[in-house]
């Protein structure tokens, strides 16, 4: 999140929020009349008002968690890039953060980002805080259990160019930035799952997250869309300091 970022998840800085209150006052682009017809089309839109997520994006770590079972009742989630905060809202159900189950565990859910998250019920957030900032960094350990988390979650994205491969080495850069603060937030066999857009230095990313994981693989969810560059780098069995 450093230099500006914003949450990939959050689609065009809440676009979707104004759509019935502000599109009909504005006179749109070609480009912005297509990403309207086809935001409004989208069954992941339609399906996140349905189950009262707070983006589609919510939809894409159901898909990961439900294939690889990155979140488990108990364990603690670190968030980055949390807003809006439908990964949130993922994390607080499948870790059991309001202890809704007593027959397992109860997890915790913590989530910064250099927006504004509106309060949700079972997670902590640091809004307008930066992550790879010292003082942002000390407030993550002294609000995790223990000063440490067992998953890191990553949905983060820079402020886009517009410049394919110049957007993409920043958001690597962001996944390095997140690497090395794992190594002091991170429990030993810890889970770090993080999104890249594609281009040349993927694969420098990758190197390095098998340096610190003993198992690193790439998703490309459903929930991502067929013309989008991203996919997620999902680390497991952290091998620690």
């Amino acid at each position: 999140m450093a230099g500006g970022a914003v949450p990939g998840g959050s689609c065009w800085l809440w676009m979707s929020r104004c759509l019935h209150t502000t599109v009909k006052f504005l006179r749109k682009t070609g480009t912005e009349e297509r990403w309207l017809e086809r935001h409004l089309k989208d069954p992941f839109v339609k399906a996140s008002k349905q189950q009262h997520y707070r983006c589609r994006s919510a939809f894409k770590l159901l898909e990961i968690d439900d294939k690889f079972c990155v979140l488990r009742p108990g364990l603690s989630v670190l968030d980055c890039g949390a807003a809006p905060g439908a990964w949130s809202q993922v994390a607080v159900e499948r870790v059991n953060a309001l202890g809704d189950d007593p027959a397992v565990p109860t997890g915790f859910v913590l989530g910064v980002d250099l927006l504004r998250i509106s309060p949700l019920e079972g997670a902590v957030f640091l809004s307008q805080a930066d992550i790879t900032h010292p003082s942002t960094l000390r407030a993550v350990q002294s609000q995790l259990p223990l000063g440490k988390a067992d998953v890191i979650l990553s949905d983060m994205a820079p402020n886009a160019a517009g410049i394919k491969e110049l957007d993409h080495q920043k958001l690597v850069r962001l996944c390095l930035g997140l690497l090395d603060i794992s190594q002091s937030v991170l429990k030993p066999k810890g889970t770090m799952l993080c999104k890249f857009w594609d281009g040349s230095e993927a694969r420098v990313l990758q190197s390095r997250l098998k340096e610190h994981f003993q198992d690193v693989r790439t998703i490309k969810p459903q929930a991502s869309r067929k013309d989008s560059a991203e996919s997620y780098y999902l680390a497991r069995l952290y091998r620690g300091k």
